[in-house]
């Protein structure tokens, strides 16, 4: 990747976004309907083939999630803390970070953002352990936007976490954050299991490390990082007492206090009882969720528990994080946050089926037989909320049996469903199944959320410690919506549950005719996501929630005939009440693949296949198509937190776009279907 050279702006800024709308980017004429037509088939036809070649040998297809820095960062400072420094993994990091600073010295979150403070701190520090000199014009570039910025006293809680691994920060002067919290009942406000999966696993281990305490010896100072040296950490004053952050920076000065006085016992049998929700927690393949950070604190909380770095465990965990290093060409190591192999292959699936592949092509065969060999039939931690639903769906990763999604089950069960598997039965009963349990895990309001069910507390979010991204899982509108397409497809648009999910969806539509994007970005993804499922459950095209979702989507179409939306409209939101979007970023942006693809999804299911924007979007698409059968797309499209944590999946720029072009030439999937299973 080529860092952004133009300050916090980026390609996909503003003038970026304006001038996409000025500026075709393909100057000639657009070819008439039959042309565009023919194109689309040749266009699909060559992504068939590139997808085809993707796949691996056992029938599953994982492309590259690319996230940012930190990653990489954070290996470094672990292998620093455990004292198992590796001059190869270091040089090759190092020279992955190096690759992706901005001129200006600072680091991103994702492709064109602007520079962030604690990816730029953490980036910097890899860099000094790496032997990169501060007096290096990279560094000093870099060490003084920091400073600019308020230094390591402005940077979030788990980069000073971070530091304070190696006395660069107090631990004093870190959020505290108790194990005797394993404890709490799950009905007790602040319980483990009213944080999200993603936080539960990272928390349950970092309250060993904030109970420990450790530092090693710190090999070199960081004093070029704070505004003044002698004074890190400036005194802030407190929120007003009658305010949530007021009530919860005082229970933290207490709980300060308690942690100087927590009886021993008690606090010994805390740490141990984390140990075992840990240790119960750990997948086949060494790791904890299949994610990277649980891994990375769960690794650390355990060797400060006195677990042997060639324990059976521990070895698992080291090796497990291994297989989340990809090497490049240039010998660069990038760090991937997680692994997407199943969610790749239904969606890689989906997509060659509806370009016309054969349903029983041996590639969906295979592919088939290795989803259904994925599913996961043993309860996890869903079952806290849901004890008496029986076990089923699919995990987004190689291993995760404690958290399959809801997202990856609804989607699973639409790959399979378009394959002509040699044995139905087998099908049908892993579709049961997985049916049953998305619908027991809908949420009380009638949608449904990713991991969970219920997961909604307001006070997580809250906490002071909490200050990286989401922590909790409540319902979205793309996950309700792909849990309604499924649901629709299996012939349960009347079953209750699922009217209810309908009801909820166009409760949730904004007045502009757009659905808000929890996991991908973020207008454009939400409405590409609930119109075919509206559509597929019964809804007419003439309904006024379709027709307001399709003038939204022409009216954010790109001068060049492509969609786009920048990162940048989940600001100032961040998923709290009463946040407002910024207005100027909401389906703006350079126009990208995937998003394209997203768009057109939505207006071929609202029965738009002859407008002018279908057919300028279908010939973006085949005009930007590579001679492989690929598309380029450098802008990060996923969304692992709003605006926190953002992805680049490395292809849905290939599955999404093939998925349209499919639809476009041979229409819409299941047209006749949707009602012809067994309704119930």
């Amino acid at each position: 990747m080529t860092a952004t050279t133009d300050g916090s702006s980026g390609p996909a800024g503003a003038g970026a976004a304006a001038a996409s709308r000025t500026t075709d980017t393909h100057p000639a004429e657009r070819p008439a309907a039959s042309d565009v037509l023919e194109a689309a088939g040749r266009a699909a036809q060559r992504s068939v083939e590139h997808l085809l070649g993707r796949q691996d040998a056992q029938g599953w297809w994982k492309g590259d999630l690319e996230t940012n820095v930190t990653m990489d960062a954070e290996d470094l400072l672990l292998r620093q803390f455990l004292g198992i420094q590796d001059a190869r993994i270091t040089e090759a990091a190092a020279r992955f970070i190096r690759g992706e600073q901005r001129e200006d010295g600072t680091w991103a979150t994702f492709y064109g953002g602007p520079g962030e403070l604690s990816t730029t701190i953490e980036a910097y520090v890899a860099l000094r352990l790496a032997d990169d000199r501060p007096d290096d014009p990279h560094m000093a570039r870099a060490s003084a936007w920091i400073r600019q910025r308020g230094g390591i006293a402005a940077s979030r809680v788990f980069t000073r976490i971070w530091l304070a691994l190696f006395g660069w920060w107090k631990w004093d002067d870190l959020p505290e954050l108790p194990p005797e919290l394993i404890f709490l009942p799950k009905w007790f406000p602040l319980n483990i299991y009213d944080f999200g999966c993603w936080a539960r696993q990272t928390i349950v281990p970092l309250t060993v490390v904030s109970a420990k305490r450790p530092v090693r010896p710190a090999p070199f100072t960081l004093d070029e990082l704070h505004t003044d040296a002698r004074v890190p950490n400036p005194p802030k004053p407190l929120a007003s007492a009658a305010s949530w952050d007021g009530f919860f920076q005082r229970a933290d000065k207490a709980l300060h206090a308690y942690h100087k006085v927590a009886p021993r016992r008690l606090r010994g049998a805390a740490m141990n009882a984390a140990a075992r929700w840990i240790i119960e927690r750990q997948e086949n393949d060494g790791c904890w969720g299949g994610i990277q950070p649980p891994a990375v604190y769960s690794v650390i909380a355990l060797h400060l528990l006195g677990y042997d770095l060639q324990h059976p465990v521990m070895r698992a965990g080291l090796e497990s994080l291994d297989r989340f290093a990809l090497w490049r060409e240039d010998g660069a190591r990038m760090i991937e946050a997680c692994q997407s192999p199943v969610w790749d292959t239904c969606l890689a699936t989906i997509a060659l089926a509806d370009a016309g592949l054969p349903a029983d092509h041996p590639a969906l065969v295979k592919a088939a037989d290795w989803m259904l060999a994925e599913e996961i039939v043993r309860p996890g931690d869903w079952a806290v909320r849901r004890p008496q639903l029986s076990p089923s769906g699919w995990a987004f990763e190689f291993h995760n049996d404690n958290y399959p999604d809801i997202d990856d089950t609804a989607e699973v069960i639409l790959a399979l469903r378009r394959v002509k598997h040699p044995d139905p039965q087998a099908v049908d009963a892993a579709v049961a199944r997985a049916g049953a349990w998305t619908l027991g895990m809908q949420s009380r309001n009638g949608a449904w959320a990713a991991f969970d069910a219920d997961n909604t507390s307001a006070f997580p979010n809250r906490l002071p410690f909490c200050d990286f991204g989401e922590v909790i899982d409540p319902p979205s509108a793309d996950v309700t919506a792909h849990v309604v397409e499924m649901l629709a497809h299996e012939g349960k648009a009347q079953h209750p549950r699922t009217r209810r999910g309908i009801e909820w969806l166009l409760a949730e539509q904004e007045l502009s005719g757009a659905w808000f994007g929890r996991w991908g970005v973020n207008y454009v993804y939400g409405t590409g996501s609930v119109v075919p499922a509206l559509t597929a459950a019964g809804l007419p095209v003439s309904h006024p929630a379709i027709r307001r979702a399709v003038r939204w989507l022409e009216s954010v179409q790109n001068d060049d005939g492509g969609w786009g939306e920048d990162l940048r409209s989940y600001l100032p939101q961040r998923l709290r009440p009463g946040g407002t979007p910024m207005q100027q970023w909401i389906g703006q942006g350079a126009s990208t693949a995937s998003q394209t693809a997203w768009a057109l999804l939505a207006l071929l299911a609202a029965g738009e296949r002859e407008s002018k924007s279908v057919e300028r979007g279908v010939a973006w698409l085949a005009e930007t198509q590579q001679a492989d059968g690929s598309w380029d797309e450098p802008y990060f499209t996923g969304t692992g937190f709003p605006w926190d944590f953002s992805i680049n999946y490395h292809l849905y720029r290939q599955v999404f776009p093939l998925t349209a072009l499919g639809r476009y030439v041979h229409g819409e999937p299941f047209a006749d279907r949707a009602d012809s299973r067994e309704g119930g």
